[in-house]
């Protein structure tokens, strides 16, 4: 996990729906790839405070998480809670009744996306990165680029979010984490596509390599164009 963008996922929840708020948040670590399979989730003591909800609460809901195959608790010194090693499937809601539920929310979540991400290929390359944030993004892109269809809707949300970590800006990383997982909703609808994940990683390596060297313009540019196919293809099956 990233410091960065394990705070703006494990923040604290509201007071109306403490428990339900809570496997949201859990939920969002894991298929966003904050933490990956087999590793660890914070302690328990530590994420509940995080969370700001009861250890009973958070206990309910790494329970329901376990239930649901998602996690697994582990005794003895080296215990704790797990992700599990293999993810259940993501239940795929039928194209043409999600295009039914979103009305203008396609639109929505695209701009919104569209308004966020540009942003923060700029910004990230604008700033000077330490050569542990050089390695961290290189690292993730090379994970998305070799990933299994399985694997890789999580690692293209993780790198992703390692952009938005970049720009060092919480606020910004929270709305990103936020509006990805509305984005894989979406995504999830639609059919992976060989030669649209060859285009992407090929995109992905453009806007890394626009950032590492600092051309915030081309950074800009280069993210732009990737999310404009994305844009594409899911206006052709939903809209």
């Amino acid at each position: 996990m990233v410091a960065q963008a394990d705070a703006a996922v494990f923040r604290p929840v509201r007071t109306g729906n403490p428990f339900e708020e809570t496997v949201e948040r859990l939920l969002q670590a894991i298929k966003l790839g904050v933490v990956g399979p087999g590793e660890r989730l914070p302690a328990e003591r530590d994420l509940a405070a995080r969370l700001n909800v009861s250890r009973v609460t958070l206990r309910e809901a790494i329970h329901a998480l376990t239930e649901a195959g998602y996690v697994e608790s582990r005794r003895g010194r080296y215990g704790g809670t797990f992700v599990n090693e293999q993810l259940p499937a993501p239940r795929r809601t039928p194209a043409r009744k999600l295009a039914r539920d979103l009305g203008a929310g396609l639109d929505d979540a695209l701009i919104l996306r569209a308004v966020l991400e540009t942003g923060a290929a700029e910004a990230a390359a604008d700033r000077r990165l330490s050569r542990a944030e050089r390695d961290h993004l290189q690292r993730c892109l090379d994970e998305n680029a070799a990933a299994s269809l399985a694997d890789y809707r999580r690692l293209d949300s993780r790198l992703h979010l390692a952009i938005a970590e970049l720009t060092g800006s919480p606020s910004l990383l929270s709305c990103t984490a936020d509006v990805r997982m509305r984005l894989n909703e979406l995504l999830d609808a639609i059919p992976l596509l060989e030669r649209n994940i060859e285009h992407s990683n090929d995109q992905h390596a453009a806007i890394v390599a626009a950032i590492l060297s600092g051309d915030a313009a081309s950074a800009r540019q280069a993210m732009q164009e990737h999310l404009s196919g994305t844009a594409a293809l899911l206006r052709a099956f939903l809209a």
